[in-house]
């Protein structure tokens, strides 16, 4: 009933900049909130930020001032990362708490977008 794709990872040097995108659709009467986590290999998934829907976020302290959530409309959540370091490294997964026209809320998951900051 949801779908969520993200874009815009890859590779980036140490230092640089990257910007992912995630756009939600599908049967949706409102969203709650967006959100990115991200995965590590042999890590647990973990919170990098999440934007409510009476615009508050939260990021994670290891990112903090170096990463922007952002939302341009309803349905799509951005994530500006800067000043990257080889720990980013890792699959971010977009989440989104949504309310569908059929169900009530429910949190749903993007595939995933691979980040890698390698020099």
């Amino acid at each position: 009933q949801v779908q969520l794709v993200e874009s815009g990872g890859g590779l980036v040097q140490p230092g640089g900049s990257l910007r992912l995108s995630c756009a939600a659709s599908g049967s949706i009467f409102s969203i709650n909130s967006m959100g990115w986590y991200r995965q590590a290999p042999g890590k647990e998934r973990e919170l990098a930020a999440i934007m409510y829907s009476g615009g508050g976020s939260r990021y994670a302290d290891s990112v903090k001032d170096r990463f922007i959530i952002s939302r341009d409309n309803a349905t799509t959540v951005h994530l500006q990362m800067s000043s990257l370091k080889p720990e980013d490294t890792a699959v971010y997964y977009c989440l989104a708490a949504i309310t569908t026209t059929s169900f009530g809320n429910h949190n749903y998951w993007g595939q995933g977008t691979r980040v890698t900051v390698s020099s």
